[in-house]
């Protein structure tokens, strides 16, 4: 059956896993000291609907180039078979949801074993091996990734997940994308979380991946059933289970050998064969053969991997029972179910696990040995850590874009272009990615010069008949450029897998896409499960706010900086100018390949600053370039500098971010001829500055002497000084300056949805133009009011 491992051996490994994963969740629910007195969770009848697949594709089928994404409620299976290997620590298990314990859904950054990709947000951990293939065929296409050895990307996933969306999203994609090299496998266990799944599921199932090119084996029938439907009477016991309602199938399970004769003889008996078929089994072994579905069959789901010898992407719909193997098998309860201590005594003795060895790896092995050597040999494990480390890349010096005149959007695109035309290994490893907006958003001159990229050669067919375009959109192998459709969520997973290339495939890639800012929402939980795997790259939101005037409020972002803050894992910066981005840009592509995570401030005692991902919030808007100070550059990686320092008596100090520079440098003029000194504060990070700000209270708090950037700035700061804070978003974002150093303090910005209009109107409507910053100073401070004639 299988060239690695025996199947008496696979048959065993099935059963320890089963046991094992069982019993770390009945430890951590039942066992272990509560403080809380809250229920662990664990979800053991997920655990057990997947272990017979589980075992056959890691101990049969997995090669250690092959890369996979474990159903979240299977990671106990998971973790059980790292233990069983030798490559997890029994106190890890036996903390199982534990501080410092393996984790409730399988972690790339929090667990210790070798987790290919995190999983736990539904369908995310499934699309993103579809787009971890995408990467895998892009890197094989260039010349210093010819030496890749292709793995097959799959997803262990359940049935229910194919309620997602960005399932489906990613489905059409890959159809576009020529995917190859993916194998999803469905525990087709027809249970869900609050019930039981709709007949006929698996015809709508089969078709969808079928209509995208997908192949689909539907594996149903175990090597029992399979025997059994070849005795005579056989094929009327296929055909009772093909018509047998989920609902029923799953009752009788759980009811046990005794239910299944009374049903099936009621509805096949006095039939000759089948009422021999029947009768010649007892209750346990009629038991056996209906719950004998492929899914749970360790010798079927091997021999079906076996037998894919092409690259084409997979579905395997394996059918399965939710539980099966233990007393709570088929129960419509059991998704967050538990066995109850008295269950478990029963089981144990069922599965001949002696009193005393429920952690032994090896307990109920007949030849311990004989194992231990057949687990040597196993491909996928033999290999050892498969996690690959790669040399970052020299990052060459990034000057501003020329022009007295810019938006930071053309800023960005200038820069990525002036990389285009060099050869430096940095740009080389560049890929861009953005679902549909390409041209809209800045990268037009980076595509035109290093082409889309595709698996095969394809001409623009409009440059061939001469017909006048900016866009020169040539598909080829060595194309730096993945054009995406419209779905933010696949843009995201997109990044998510080119963001992790160094680690799964060895050859690093700097990922960078771009984004209308308002839709970073639509793709929030793939940004965030992105980070949360610490996948590197950086993104551009453009056009952003309310400056993205004529569009109306469906597209003016207002929360988006809000978002960059709050995101672990993800630096965020908005600059004005375009000096700024330029420092910003050079910066984030070191960033991006340093190893380990955090968000640090680096201009504190605390530096951690170990690297993630990058989110650049941009704007259309041409602006004035002003003449910068020498420490603007290093100011605008920190978070903000001077643009005009606070003297001795300084009153007002405006503080801005972004777009709205000019309102704000004009407002600081007008103030001046009235108030003393007055300051302006250049912000590019409120991220990045806060970060700072809140690591050093909390190192203050432990007794460390730590002192933030923000704190350095605004410690010359007079006392009596105001702080107005001005922004095209929400005013949240800076509002916090001033508990800063204790400064009064007011905060502008957009807080409700905007309108069409002028940039002159929406600013004004909103407070943010220069008027309204006037009257905001007017009104936070002493002294004659200053609001011009056309506030």
């Amino acid at each position: 059956m299988t060239d690695t491992i025996a199947s008496a051996h696979l048959k065993t490994i099935e059963q320890r896993l089963l046991w094992l994963s069982h019993w770390m969740i009945h430890n951590a629910n039942h066992l272990r000291p509560k403080t809380e007195g809250i229920k662990i969770g664990g979800h053991q009848a997920s655990c057990a609907s997947m272990v017979s697949i589980m075992t056959a594709l890691y101990f049969s089928a997995l090669r250690p180039e092959d890369r996979v994404a474990v159903k979240p409620h299977a990671g106990p299976v998971f973790h059980a078979m790292q233990y069983l290997m030798g490559n997890l620590d029994r106190e890890k298990m036996q903390n199982f949801r534990g501080y410092g314990g393996v984790q409730s859904y399988p972690s790339r950054t929090k667990d210790v074993d070798d987790v290919d990709f995190s999983t736990g947000s539904v369908g995310l951990g499934v699309a993103i091996t579809s787009f971890a293939s995408m990467v895998q065929d892009y890197i094989a296409g260039k010349p210093w990734g010819s030496d890749l050895r292709a793995g097959r990307m799959i997803a262990l996933m359940g049935d229910a997940e194919m309620d997602e969306g960005n399932i489906h999203e990613c489905l059409q994609e890959g159809w576009k994308h020529d995917l190859r090299n993916v194998w999803w496998i469905i525990d087709y266990n027809r249970q869900s979380l609050d019930g039981v799944m709709r007949e006929g599921l698996w015809n709508r199932i089969e078709k969808l991946f079928q209509a995208f090119g997908w192949d689909v084996l539907r594996v149903k029938y175990g090597v029992l059933q399979q025997a059994a439907f070849a005795e005579p009477g056989g094929e009327r016991l296929r055909e009772w289970i093909d018509a047998c309602p989920n609902q029923l199938y799953s009752a009788l399970t759980f009811s046990g050998g005794a239910e299944w004769r009374k049903r099936l003889m009621d509805d096949l008996g006095d039939q000759g064969d089948v009422t021999a078929l029947i009768e010649a089994r007892s209750d346990a072994e009629l038991a056996a053969l209906m719950e004998n579905l492929g899914g749970n069959c360790v010798e079927t789901m091997a021999a079906q991997f076996a037998g894919i010898d092409h690259d084409h992407p997979v579905c395997f719909l394996a059918y399965t029972v939710k539980g099966w193997g233990t007393p709570i098998a088929g129960h419509k309860d059991n998704h967050g179910g538990l066995m109850t201590r008295a269950q478990m005594r029963d089981w144990q003795a069922h599965m001949a696990v002696p009193e005393g060895q429920e952690w032994e790896p090896f307990a109920t092995v007949p030849d311990p040995a004989a194992l231990r050597d057949a687990l040597r040999q196993v491909p996928f494990f033999a290999a050892g850590p498969r996690r690959h480390q790669t040399p970052a890349l020299t990052v060459p010096a990034l000057p501003a874009p020329s022009g007295a005149e810019q938006s930071t959007q053309a800023a960005f695109g200038k820069i990525l272009d002036e990389l285009a035309r060099g050869d430096s290994d940095l740009a080389q490893r560049i890929v861009t990615t953005s679902p549909d907006v390409t041209g809209t958003t800045g990268l037009g001159a980076w595509v035109n010069r290093r082409k889309l990229w595709a698996r095969q050669q394809r001409k623009d067919l409009f440059r061939e008949h001469k017909i006048p375009s900016t866009a020169k959109w040539d598909f080829s192998p060595e194309g730096q450029h993945i054009e995406l459709g419209i779905a933010e969520m696949n843009l995201f997973l997109q990044l998510a897998a080119a963001g992790l290339s160094g680690h799964l495939f060895g050859k690093r890639l700097i990922p960078v896409g771009t984004v209308y800012d308002p839709f970073v929402c639509r793709g929030l939980d793939a940004l965030n499960y992105a980070c949360y795997q610490d996948a590197r790259f950086l993104i551009a939101g453009t056009p952003s706010g309310v400056t993205l005037a004529p569009e109306g409020g469906a597209h003016q972002s207002i929360s988006t900086p809000l978002i960059g803050m709050a995101q672990d894992g993800l630096a965020s910066f908005e600059p004005a100018f375009a000096e700024e981005l330029a420092a910003i840009i050079g910066w984030s592509f070191d960033y991006l390949q340093r190893e380990g995570a955090g968000m640090p401030d680096p201009r504190t005692s605390l530096a951690d600053d170990r690297g993630g991902a990058v989110y650049l919030r941009l704007t259309t808007r041409p602006i004035e370039q002003a003449t910068l100070p020498p420490e603007a550059a290093q100011g605008a990686i920190d978070g903000a500098y001077w643009l005009r320092e606070p003297g001795p008596n300084c009153e007002v100090v405006i503080a801005y971010q972004g777009a709205v520079a000019p309102e704000a440098i004009a407002a600081a003029g007008l103030i001046a001829e009235h108030r003393r000194d007055v300051a302006v504060l250049a912000v590019t990070s409120a991220d990045r500055l806060h970060a700072g700000w809140t690591a050093a209270q909390r190192l203050r708090r432990q007794g460390q002497a730590a002192a933030s950037h923000a704190e350095a700035l605004l410690a010359t700061l007079p006392r009596h000084a105001s702080i107005v804070t001005v922004i095209d978003g929400h005013p949240a974002t800076l509002s916090w300056l001033g508990g800063v150093a204790g400064h009064r303090s007011i905060a502008l910005g957009v807080d409700s949805f905007g309108q069409t209009g002028t940039i002159v109107d929406l600013y004004r409507h909103y407070g943010i133009d220069t008027g309204g910053i006037v009257t905001a100073v007017s009104a936070l401070t002493e002294g004659p009011v200053m609001a011009p004639a056309w506030a």
